[in-house]
């Protein structure tokens, strides 16, 4: 595998995992349904912990420990060898189990196109779509507020 195939796959990765970590678990999961996945095991068992945040005063300043966030991580390995790690912030370990899956399976030369296309394809097309809801909802109700200048004359 050559550096521009390395880089090529990191940034399919990247990109799928921005899309996956925001959708619900049974999105996912609905669109996976006519996929055939193939054998796979747990390398860890999705589970909950917590991580923690770490701020900047002024985004600049020094590092301070704001606080704690839950999350959830689970590993997948496809029988072919690929491995799939999965993220996600709250308690959504199914979340998490099914986004290493799709991980492991965007890596596979057989699976790469039909998780892109079945999964997610439709997924971020819904994500654009409730952000243009958003933006037009928000846009709706902006007010413009005029400054009248007197002249001194």
């Amino acid at each position: 595998m050559t550096s521009a195939d390395t880089d090529d796959l990191t940034t399919r990765r990247q990109a799928a995992m921005a899309v996956l970590a925001h959708v619900a678990a049974d999105d996912i999961a609905g669109h996976l349904v006519g996929i055939a996945v193939p054998a796979h095991e747990n390398l860890r068992e999705p589970e909950n912990g917590l991580v923690m945040l770490r701020g900047r005063a002024g985004g600049d300043g020094a590092p301070f420990n704001l606080g704690e966030a839950t999350v959830s991580r689970a590993a997948v390995r496809l029988a072919s060898g690929e491995v799939g790690i999965g993220y996600t912030l709250g308690r959504d370990r199914d979340k998490a189990g099914l986004i290493a899956l799709c991980d492991a399976l965007i890596q596979t030369a057989d699976h790469a196109a039909a998780i892109e296309a079945q999964v997610l394809a439709p997924l971020r097309a819904r994500i654009d779509a409730e952000r243009r809801r958003k933006t037009a909802e928000t846009a709706a109700t902006r007010v413009d507020f005029y400054t009248l200048v007197r002249g001194e004359s």
